[in-house]
């Protein structure tokens, strides 16, 4: 009985590894196409993070590091639906958190 719950809950385990992973990789390449309709297309982006119960709910609050040239944001976006459970996933952006510039940077 104690080695069905450990394989239970390892199962359970690398299925939720499996969806966070596919979430991030969803959402960065639904950001990215996102951009690219904005006519961003020389934006890029470097992160995001999620919390670690956003690949199960619908509605997430997310941050992104973006950048371009010499600059770099952090932007919040509300994500509502989910890439693999809903029929469409939109974006929002809530806010823009910091912007850093670089002048200079000489290399």
């Amino acid at each position: 009985m104690v080695r069905f719950i450990f394989y239970l809950a390892l199962l359970a385990g690398l299925a939720y590894g499996g969806l966070y992973f596919y979430y991030g990789v969803e959402i960065k390449r639904a950001l990215e196409h996102r951009l690219d309709d904005l006519g961003l297309t020389a934006v890029e982006v470097r992160r995001i993070d999620f919390p670690p119960m956003a690949p199960v709910t619908e509605d997430a609050q997310i941050s992104a590091e973006v950048s371009y040239g010499g600059a770099e944001a952090s932007l919040d976006i509300r994500v509502i639906g989910h890439p693999l459970f809903s029929e469409e996933t939109r974006l929002e952006l809530d806010s823009l958190q910091t912007f850093r510039l670089t002048i200079g940077a000489g290399q």
